[in-house]
């Protein structure tokens, strides 16, 4: 996933130099899709540009991009806004991204809520469901999501639903599992083991489905929507029920072998012995679900855990307790990337307040401190840009990337 962005959260005061914009468009025949999303693309990462500017950024002639931009005005996908008059010489046309040139829909499935988000060509949410639970049973949720993705296309309207690209799926790789840290039974738990959600979505619907680990689609979201505009090498950590994360390497999203690249929920929290039982994972020490758990123990509403209502006068105490615990787990989970991955940062986000966020961020600033960090630089520490709707958003930009951004891979190949 590389150089794919949306104008939603996008950095207006970022310089060119900082945005890693790289794809370069070919003057060669036969090169005409490819070079209308070069052309997309850098709409999209540098906002509405004259024909000029987009020569410029892409590496194609004025004369080349003239010709993309006239059909992809005839396509719908792109418009032309009121010239800008200068001092001298002709007025220029800025080009902008049509949000009604194309849509797509992205859907969170958690093990406490589903979200449902429907996207427009600039990224911005036109519709918008969340359903909660305690946790989701397959049948009820997929008939859920059935009457979503009936409402959502309606709602469009029969002319722009056909521009739906497509849907996007983030959902945990396994959602019954851990069942004993989450207190489900195991039964429940088990339903999840014979039930490929991407598959019975597709049955409900003609729109193509496509599936992505949450936390990475949340890490996909900040890459291509938030910090990663601007960061090279990153390690992304999401804190919600369960704590996940993701892996960007070289402005690229890496999702490994089998998908779990950045998995720093499953990083182990202390030196294994033998003879002993197994060392705690992160996620059953630095999840929301330990700080819910501790809320409703002392009679508190756990779904404060969500919100800066954790930060209130009751609730204090058991999240500063949560803390104490947390960020020394997430402290090991940054040093040992660091060291491991030579970072430019790591970003933390995740479905909780914003106030939250930023006070763990602080204590985690301080507790790295507590390493020794000779031979490895320290990674910057940045909060991330999103939110709870990362995960939703991310799914929702997979088909929007897949139908209208440059892949240099896919290009390559075709090359040789």
């Amino acid at each position: 996933m590389q150089d794919f962005d949306v104008s939603t959260h996008a950095n207006e005061n970022a310089s060119d130099e900082g945005l890693h914009f790289k794809p370069r468009g070919s003057n060669q025949l036969g090169m005409r899709q490819y070079n209308e999303r070069v052309v997309l693309q850098a709409i999209r990462l540098h906002g509405s540009c004259p024909k000029a500017e987009l020569a410029r950024l892409t590496h194609l002639s004025t004369q080349t991009v003239s010709l993309i931009i006239d059909r992809l005005i005839g396509d719908g996908l792109v418009v032309k806004q009121e010239a800008v008059r200068g001092k001298v010489g002709q007025p220029s046309v800025p080009i902008a991204l049509n949000p009604d040139g194309a849509f797509s829909i992205g859907i969170k499935v958690g093990r406490r809520s589903v979200d449902t988000l429907l996207l427009d060509f600039t990224g911005q949410v036109r519709e918008r469901d969340s359903l909660s639970y305690d946790f989701p049973d397959p049948p009820q949720l997929l008939a859920h999501l059935k009457k979503q993705l009936l409402t959502m296309p309606q709602r469009l309207g029969a002319e722009l639903s056909e521009r739906i690209a497509g849907i996007g799926v983030a959902a945990p790789l396994s959602i019954g599992g851990w069942p004993n840290v989450l207190g489900v039974d195991p039964d429940r738990a088990a339903a999840w083991g014979a039930f490929d959600l991407g598959t019975e979505l597709s049955k409900l619907t003609p729109i193509p489905v496509q599936f992505i680990k949450d936390t990475a689609a949340a890490c996909v979201a900040e890459l291509v929507a938030g910090r990663g505009r601007n960061t090279k090498s990153f390690v992304y950590v999401f804190i919600d029920t369960f704590i996940g994360g993701g892996l960007v390497l070289d402005n690229q999203w890496r999702s490994g072998l089998t998908g779990n690249a950045g998995a720093v929920g499953s990083m182990a929290c202390s030196v294994a012995q033998e003879h002993a039982a197994s060392p705690p994972q992160a996620l059953s020490i630095a999840s929301l679900h330990q700080l819910e758990a501790r809320l409703i123990a002392a009679g508190l509403e756990g779904d404060a855990c969500y919100s800066d209502q954790a930060l209130e006068r009751d609730y204090l105490p058991h999240t500063q307790a949560w803390l104490a615990q947390a960020v020394p787990a997430l402290g090991l989970i940054v040093h040992n990337a660091a060291c491991l991955l030579d970072l430019e940062a790591v970003i933390v986000d995740g479905n909780l307040g914003r106030g939250l966020l930023h006070k763990l961020q602080a204590q985690l600033r301080e507790h790295l401190t507590y390493f020794s960090w000779e031979g490895v630089n320290t990674p910057a520490l940045l909060s991330g840009t999103i939110g709870a709707d990362a995960r939703a958003l991310g799914g929702g930009l997979l088909p929007l990337y897949s139908s209208f951004a440059p892949d240099p891979e896919v290009f390559l190949k075709l090359d040789r």
